[in-house]
């Protein structure tokens, strides 16, 4: 089986997924001491970012190679576009506050995320409008002419 860009962009995805997953899992069980732990709602978000995408990465790569029935690429579009929307806000609220170190590749692993949620998105968006299908051949005239 020949490995296409979206197949890369998944693989990428889950692996930055799980990175960022115990990056934000890190920060959190680093803040505060003792008994005086509290939770970050920016870190407690970023944590659930990588949860939820791990979910939909499931369903988005796994689906229509073992439960075709249950795929349906506009509702692959959407969690991809949703999960870009996610990871912008939560990438973009940790960046509020993070520093050098563990907080700042947690922020740089949520914008690569980001970025290929939204390249997953727009490949999504750009096969359901079947724009990627239509090639314009030479000897074609433009209609009303």
């Amino acid at each position: 089986m020949a490995l296409n860009l979206v197949s890369i962009a998944l693989i990428v995805a889950a692996v930055f997924s799980i990175v960022e997953l115990a990056l934000t899992a890190y920060i959190a069980n680093a803040v505060g001491w003792g008994l005086w732990r509290r939770g970050i709602p920016r870190v407690n978000f970023m944590v659930f970012n990588s949860v939820w995408s791990l979910l939909v990465l499931a369903y988005v790569g796994l689906s229509p190679l073992y439960f075709p029935r249950l795929s349906h690429k506009l509702v692959a579009t959407g969690l991809n576009c949703v999960t870009a929307i996610f990871w912008f806000a939560g990438s973009i609220a940790l960046a509020v506050w993070a520093g050098v170190g563990v907080w700042g590749a947690a922020v740089a692993f949520g914008f690569f995320l980001w970025a290929i949620f939204t390249f997953l998105g727009v490949l999504g968006v750009l096969e359901a409008r079947g724009t990627n299908s239509t090639v314009k051949t030479p000897g074609t005239a433009p209609a009303g002419v």
